[in-house]
């Protein structure tokens, strides 16, 4: 081979090198990703913190537990409960996993599944699991129990709250009667009747 044959390869791969590195510059300044100003991305707030503290409107009323559960779906309260199955059992006679099982916890003394590890945190609360603390709970769990061993944030939204505790109470082989919805939402005021 002569040094004009070597040349030529020589400079085919060298070329064919730059070639690349340009296209690789060049398309990098096209497609370059943008860079967030903050990195990550916000977390969703406790619900303590999603109170409006601005000049903005004032949080709407929170509709009182017995309403709440007057319109609650079992099945979504199973489909949205679906996640605590990570940590919980949800059949009769089965044992703790993370955390208790929650077959009959309705009615059930707080922190007293045999052989469950429970916090002191919980321990202390003492009483029954209601319809209202299981509510107040799974709101929070960190301000319920502060220093609970719950590492689940909470559910913000009361209507899924009120869906999971109608699926929840019905783990039983006698569920607990739903609370009735003593306060009936507001009625329109009548319009005024017109003369002529």
């Amino acid at each position: 081979m002569d040094s004009f044959e070597v040349n030529k390869t020589a400079g085919a791969v060298l070329g064919t090198l730059l070639l690349t590195m340009a296209l690789g510059l060049f398309s990098g300044f096209i497609y370059s990703p943008s860079v967030p100003s903050k990195p990550g991305f916000d977390l969703p707030a406790a619900p303590a913190e999603t109170a409006d503290t601005g000049g903005g409107k004032p949080a709407a009323p929170a509709e009182p537990l017995p309403v709440l559960l007057a319109h609650a779906d079992e099945k979504k309260g199973e489909s949205f409960a679906k996640a605590c199955a990570a940590c919980h059992n949800f059949e009769k006679g089965a044992g703790p996993k993370i955390g208790p099982p929650l077959w009959n916890v309705v009615g059930r003394d707080v922190a007293s599944v045999p052989g469950f590890a429970y916090s002191d945190a919980l321990k202390s609360k003492g009483g029954k699991w209601d319809f209202a603390k299981i509510n107040e709970f799974i709101t929070s769990p960190k301000t319920y129990a502060p220093g609970t061993k719950m590492t689940f944030a909470g559910e913000s939204d009361p209507q899924k709250r009120a869906d999971i505790i109608d699926y929840v109470h019905t783990l039983s082989d006698s569920p607990e009667a739903l609370p009735t919805a003593t306060q009936a939402p507001p009625a329109a005021p009548a319009a005024p009747a017109k003369k002529g």
